[in-house]
């Protein structure tokens, strides 16, 4: 039986990008390709489950039918079978990825997050996915790498030092300003104090 590196499961609202807002079940795998300098993300502490289990405890949450698979990186885990597990329960699914592996077939949403631009290695290799979320700190040019995406995002690096998260959030909204094309997405859930 195959079992997923599963660092948390958490039901709470989802704070970015184009759900934002919504009520959602997140399920975080441990295990990340790239090494991104602003992750927040424990990668030592996780709990090994099967695909039973993670239905399990998703299923203590019996309103929310939305299920954020989530890390780390969630393409270095989750496979056919754990998605047709989500899938017969009547889940719609969503993945938070970094774009540089391929995305399992069945998906019902992805949003791609490239960090190529802070990491080695971090080039994505997808060519379509749903929404692309580029992380933006004021430094690097943004890009979509390429990719297309029914909706693109810029976010705010959240460096840990409010003046400078205050600049780079007015430079965001400068650049969105000058590129229509894009729009801003915010950490609600920080701005709000929630997981």
């Amino acid at each position: 039986m195959t079992s997923y590196k599963i660092n948390e499961i958490f039901y709470s609202l989802q704070g970015e990008g184009r759900w934002a807002g919504r009520a959602a079940l997140f399920v975080r795998f441990s295990k990340c390709n790239l090494a991104c300098p602003f992750c927040d993300t424990d990668f030592v502490t996780y709990r090994e489950l099967s695909g039973a289990d993670i239905v399990a405890a998703l299923g203590r949450y019996p309103l929310c039918r939305f299920v954020v698979l989530t890390g780390g990186e969630p393409t270095l885990q989750v496979d056919p079978e754990l998605l047709r597990r989500l899938h017969e329960r009547g889940y719609y699914v969503a993945m938070e990825t970094n774009g540089t592996n391929p995305i399992p077939e069945g998906v019902d949403w992805v949003t791609c997050s490239p960090k190529a631009a802070f990491v080695k290695g971090g080039l994505p290799r997808v060519g379509a996915v749903d929404e692309l979320k580029v992380v933006f700190d004021g430094r690097q040019e943004v890009s979509d790498f390429g990719i297309e995406a029914a909706v693109r995002y810029v976010q705010p690096c959240d460096t840990g030092d409010a003046r400078r998260n205050k600049a780079i959030l007015a430079e965001a909204v400068a650049f969105v300003k000058d590129h229509p094309e894009w729009q801003l997405s915010l950490q609600q859930h920080k701005l709000i104090g929630i997981r």
